[in-house]
């Protein structure tokens, strides 16, 4: 797939679809209406009859449109002007994208929609655009017949050549952002056969030499040799070694640097705290934290972003076996804390622990990291949200920004101090639980603070919205590729 633009009325625009967009309870106006007006008002008159009613995510076909170039046309509701948002840009060319693919086409137009309260034309291209590309692709990478075919060319239609700048940039960043989320969604999606700890920094050794990104890969000595006691200690029970990718890009001379961590646990089985089968089919997924940190700094460098990044993969199977940690295990992490293990189902923050205090150590000045880490925030947020907790309230907030400004949701979690009671062992210095089924998500965050020191640190536990179970309007079932987008919006900005 390739993204072009084109700057001329709707109708003369040749495709073999043309997606529009309507607002709700709204007349048709601008580029629309002459639209309408080549159409013989087939869109008034459908609009006036109740067949469109233009509410978000909803899809009318027309199969022989009266006066277009392009051979269809696909009518999406934008609802009402006023809501417009992020989220809803991009879940307007995906849906677009989802309703268009299932058969195989050449060549897509689509009309960039216009007023949109207090965002850029460069905004709205890289967001319809990058909904397009996402809505494109689906989770069934071995199968012997697809069911989803992405076409060649996307082009972004707007009326005015005034925009010509800032929407080919827009085009642009959705192309790059685009293709490194569909990344990320196949890491996801990969079987666990293909995809462990080795295979996983083989392919980011690639992606590095492919993109000009800095590229080391710690194997099990050199772990051993950086005292990642707690990282090894999860990844014993498996046979597949353990691994550290280490991502540098310098992007400003002298400028500050942003740390980026992802869990990277490749299949999650609990250890001897072994899950149900129910609980395990899909932890090939648990490795979508790392996954993001991978693709989004590729999306960086090919963008040539301005900013000075350190990305950190923490690579492990954890499995059980007669060699796995064990519950009262006490671990030596990174930084010289004791870790009482009393789950070994909490392996994630174990291996973050010490990737946390590796980045420290790279005198990051800001730091984030990303994990499908506990149950409880999916049991708090749903499967749409990701939890939001950090140690710094101006850094939580930038973070909260970016992520709402690339169209993903987070939502903010106390960590008032007496959550840190929680996690405090009577034989180490703290213990891998919290104890209780109460504040999981956020007991697993305290116990990660210990490991950042005073370096301003958000923690997204993304357990939910990482995995799609089924399939909706907008995405397919799987990898969905979340906290890559808001991983380069928040560089972007720490750019500037």
């Amino acid at each position: 797939m390739q993204f072009t633009t084109q700057f001329a009325p709707p109708h003369e625009v040749q495709a073999d679809w043309l997606v529009v967009g309507l607002w709700e309870d709204e007349p048709l106006g601008g580029p629309l209406a002459g639209l309408d007006a080549r159409m013989e008002r087939q869109l008034s008159r459908l609009v006036e009859r109740g067949d469109i009613a233009a509410k978000p995510k909803e899809t009318t076909p027309l199969y022989e449109p009266r006066g277009l170039a392009a051979d269809r046309a696909l009518v999406v509701g934008l609802g009402p002007r006023a809501k417009s948002d992020q989220a809803g840009l991009f879940n307007f060319g995906a849906v677009a994208a989802r309703t268009i693919t299932t058969k195989a086409c050449e060549r897509v137009a689509c009309v960039l929609p216009e007023g949109v309260p207090n965002l850029d034309r460069e905004t709205i291209a890289a967001l319809v655009g990058s909904g397009l590309w996402h809505g494109s692709e689906g989770a069934g990478l071995r199968k012997t017949k697809p069911d989803r075919f992405a076409p060649k060319e996307f082009c972004l239609v707007a009326s005015s050549a005034e925009d010509r700048a800032v929407v080919e940039r827009g085009a642009r960043r959705a192309e790059v952002e685009g293709r490194a989320v569909s990344l990320a969604r196949e890491l996801v999606n990969l079987p666990p056969c293909d995809l462990y700890p080795e295979t996983f920094a083989d392919r980011a050794r690639h992606v590095a030499q492919q993109t000009g990104i800095e590229c080391m890969v710690l194997d099990e000595r050199d772990l051993a040799a950086e005292r990642m006691h707690a990282l090894l200690a999860v990844a014993r029970g498996s046979d597949r070694p353990p691994r550290l990718v280490v991502l540098r890009y310098q992007g400003r001379a002298g400028a500050a640097t942003l740390g980026l961590v992802g869990k990277g646990v490749t299949f999650d089985s609990g250890g001897l705290s072994l899950k149900t089968t129910e609980q395990m089919v899909d932890m090939k997924c648990d490795m979508a934290g790392a996954a993001a940190v991978l693709s989004a700094t590729q999306a960086l460098v090919q963008q040539k972003v301005p900013v000075n990044i350190v990305g950190l993969l923490a690579l492990v199977e954890n499995l059980p076996s007669g060699k796995a940690m064990k519950l009262g295990d006490v671990l030596h992490a990174r930084n010289g804390k004791t870790i009482e293990v009393l789950n070994t189902d909490a392996e994630g923050r174990l291996i973050l622990a010490d990737a946390l205090g590796y980045a420290v150590d790279q005198r990051v000045n800001h730091l984030v990291d990303l994990a499908t880490l506990t149950g409880s925030c999916i049991v708090a947020l749903g499967m749409d949200v990701a939890g939001l907790m950090s140690n710094d309230d101006a850094w939580s907030a930038r973070v909260h920004a970016a992520a709402r400004a690339a169209g993903e949701r987070l939502w903010p979690l106390p960590m008032d101090a007496q959550y840190s009671e929680m996690i405090k062992s009577d034989v180490a210095d703290i213990k891998n639980t919290g104890g209780s089924r109460w504040a999981g998500a956020i007991s697993a965050a305290k116990f990660l603070e210990e490991f950042v020191g005073g370096t301003p640190w958000a923690h997204l536990d993304i357990a939910g919205p990482a995995w799609a179970e089924k399939d909706n309007a907008v995405r397919s079932s799987g990898g969905t590729g979340f906290g890559v987008r808001t991983l380069t919006e928040l560089a972007r900005r720490y750019a500037e």
